[in-house]
């Protein structure tokens, strides 16, 4: 059994993977491929278990921008035949010893509730859990009446300053452990915008007078799409415009020939839990969100 760094050569291998035991989180090559194929910033490392050959392990972490205290974020798994035999807890070392060096005083996974017992053992306790959700696009209602002063546009039309200002506001707001601060335009701009797997012409924001008051991100790789971030700046909360903005994505999306639409709701989001079930999301799995101090 072979523990290593993950590289450009395995991404075929690791998308099978993911598309295999969570096929809901779309993990899509563009993406996968920039990440192993660019050298990694702080905190931010990839590794494979292999064995004969064969990739049965995959483990992923990252920083959380604008995190403070600064905290991190890991994916791991681990084909269920080869469970039982040590690699996960190879694989967290690994992820572990990256975080740490990065200055991460946290790591945070989300996990199945079957493993919670064996992430307790390095020090993971639960917070509260997070629902994951998918709709075919071409099954999604109409679109409510759009209010005289909004106008729905895609990210095609939107100026990404505009955008990085709502999400600035967005990544403050939102529901979640993670204490979120400000995240610089560049970096934004490098991460987000200019990702190889965000979809702009499926991805709709609300504009009025001139400023972006709500919007809905999707990344994706034209079959498959999940939807990252969905926000209405606070003070145009409660007059259904996550509903539009999230209504008409789907509609691009049916239109593009997406045939799966995914997101992830933390359970006591209720606002946007209820505007995911008037769209129609079926629930597809919960996961357990778990901490760990570093």
């Amino acid at each position: 059994m072979e523990i290593r760094a993950a590289g450009p050569g395995d991404v075929d291998a690791a998308v099978a993977m993911h598309d295999a035991l969570v096929p809901y989180l779309v993990i899509t090559r563009s993406a996968l491929t920039r990440r192993l194929a660019t050298p990694a910033d702080a905190g931010r490392g990839s590794f494979v278990a292999v064995d004969d050959g064969g990739l049965v392990g995959w483990a992923s972490s990252g920083l959380i921008g604008g995190s403070d205290p600064l905290d991190g974020e890991l994916r791991l798994l681990v084909r269920p035949e080869y469970r039982g035999q040590g690699i996960g807890t190879r694989l967290l070392g690994e992820i572990h010893a990256g975080l740490r060096a990065a200055g991460a005083t946290s790591a945070r996974v989300f996990a199945d509730p079957g493993t919670v017992e064996w992430a307790a053992r390095f020090g993971y306790r639960q917070t509260r859990q997070v629902h994951y959700a998918g709709i075919d696009p071409r099954k999604a209602p109409d679109l409510p009446e759009v209010p005289s002063e909004v106008e729905l546009i895609p990210f095609t039309e939107v100026d990404p300053r505009l955008l990085h200002a709502a999400d600035e506001v967005a990544q403050r707001t939102k529901p979640g452990d993670a204490k979120i601060s400000s995240q610089p335009y560049d970096g934004w701009l490098a991460d987000i915008w200019n990702s190889p797997d965000l979809m702009h012409a499926v991805s709709v924001a609300a504009r009025h007078e001139g400023r972006i008051i709500a919007f809905t991100r999707n990344h994706g790789d034209g079959t498959k799409i999940w939807s990252r971030m969905t926000s209405t700046l606070p003070e145009y909360r409660g007059r259904g415009l996550a509903k539009l903005v999230k209504t008409a994505a789907l509609h691009r999306a049916a239109a593009a020939g997406v045939q799966g639409a995914y997101t992830a709701n933390y359970d006591g989001n209720a606002p946007m839990l209820a505007v995911n079930e008037w769209l129609g999301y079926a629930r597809i799995a919960t996961h357990a969100v778990l901490i760990c101090p570093l």
